[in-house]
């Protein structure tokens, strides 16, 4: 990368958070844990250095169609699954991670989220108000600067993260995600941990409430607990925010365990399924989630299919197959990219058999799917590439 290091792999959680001129910025996170290499490593931009995750910056020109920079961004940290952008040129990454208070010998707890602007490097502090649990993804309500958040386990709560200040009317400035707000989680109005992870009708809605998370931190537990009435969701992973909606993914919800998706409706306080898969043929597992701007939804596939895909969900709940991850690579083809991104040989090396025999990476999920004007930028995420994808986007669904 530009700042001298190999590019670190595990590519997950992605999206365009700022441009200047021709440029864009996106921030790209990375699913790794101590010992998984090459490492997130920046100054006055670690968390905690005794981890290796982290994010990755990526400058893209429009005008010349090339990516022209990378750097860390975030270090320290671990799991960086999902994510969201923010409305005022950041990045939110979250660490898919979580341990008992007290459970490290080095002093410090993981399971937070994290702000990364662009073109810039993060502070490499957690907002620990915004909880600690086993975080995914988030979106944020550009009315309210109010952040959603996903978390993927298997009894997850939605939530909501009120920062100081936020409400109709906030003034959103730039890397200015507040710490010491109040965390809440989401409640089917009258009953208490209502089971989302059943199947219902599409279209089927919800009123919800919402309820203060005591224990935000898990200082006695899983935060989940200390809102005894929240709904419970299966694998919260993806988040999106688009035309006033929060749409967010259960990766293995409803009665096949195929996955569904959900859209919030803030100002209604309402909350409607919009798909749900029974057939691993329209969709395996849904994981991270985009929206376009002509309103199409993008689902990246993490289920058990093999080749994994990326498939399209119109507004009206129809599938159909975008992508396949055909990726077979061998040494000799690493040798022919080599000379055109030198060091990518030696970044991939460890990945490959030793012979010349091609790998199959065909099971490897798709991850960080992103839409700025012409492009979709998306990831598979071993062993860790990028691609940026031309349109026309005007003619098809998406």
């Amino acid at each position: 990368m530009s700042d001298g290091l190999p590019a670190p792999t595990d590519h997950d959680g992605m999206a365009v958070v700022a441009r200047q001129g021709d440029r864009i910025c996106l921030v790209r996170n990375h699913e790794l844990t101590a010992d998984e290499g090459p490492r997130c490593t920046v100054p006055g931009g670690e968390y905690n250095p005794n981890e290796w995750g982290g994010t990755t910056n990526l400058i893209f020109n429009l005008k010349t169609q090339r990516f022209e920079k990378s750097y860390v961004s975030l270090g320290g940290t671990i799991r960086n699954c999902a994510g969201g952008p923010t409305p005022w040129n950041s990045w939110i990454s979250c660490e898919e991670t979580f341990h008992e208070w007290n459970e490290r010998v080095d002093g410090f707890r993981h399971g937070y989220i994290f702000e990364v602007p662009g073109f810039g490097i993060s502070t490499g502090q957690p907002i620990r108000a915004a909880g600690r649990f086993s975080h995914e993804a988030v979106a944020v309500d550009p009315l309210t600067a109010i952040v959603y958040e996903t978390e993927d386990t298997k009894e997850a709560g939605f939530y909501k993260y009120v920062q100081p200040g936020a409400g109709v009317g906030t003034r959103l400035k730039p890397n200015q995600l507040a710490d010491g707000g109040e965390l809440f989680a989401m409640v089917i109005r009258g009953s208490s941990r209502f089971d989302l992870t059943q199947s219902f009708p599409m279209g089927t809605t919800f009123d919800v409430s919402w309820q203060l998370v005591e224990d935000p931190e898990g200082i006695q537990g899983h935060a989940f607990d200390s809102a005894p009435d929240a709904a419970v969701i299966s694998r919260g992973e993806g988040c999106w925010y688009d035309a006033g909606k929060i749409y967010f993914v259960s990766t293995d919800g409803g009665d096949a365990g195929l996955g569904q998706v959900w859209a919030y409706d803030p100002v209604s306080e309402q909350l409607t399924l919009v798909y749900e898969s029974n057939d691993a043929n329209d969709v395996d597992g849904p994981d991270n989630i985009a929206i376009s701007s002509r309103g199409g939804i993008i689902l990246c596939e993490d289920g058990d299919s093999d080749p994994k895909r990326l498939v399209g969900l119109d507004q009206a709940g129809s599938t159909f197959e975008f992508a396949r991850n055909n990726m077979s690579l061998s040494r000799n083809d690493l040798a022919g990219i080599d000379r055109i991104f030198p060091g990518t040989q030696a970044n991939f090396w460890d990945e490959l058999s030793s012979d010349n025999k091609a790998d199959s990476f065909t099971d490897k999920e798709w991850a960080g799917a992103t839409f700025y004007g012409d492009w979709l930028f998306v990831n598979i995420q071993s062993p860790g590439v990028t691609f940026a994808i031309t349109g026309p986007w005007s003619s098809g669904l998406l």
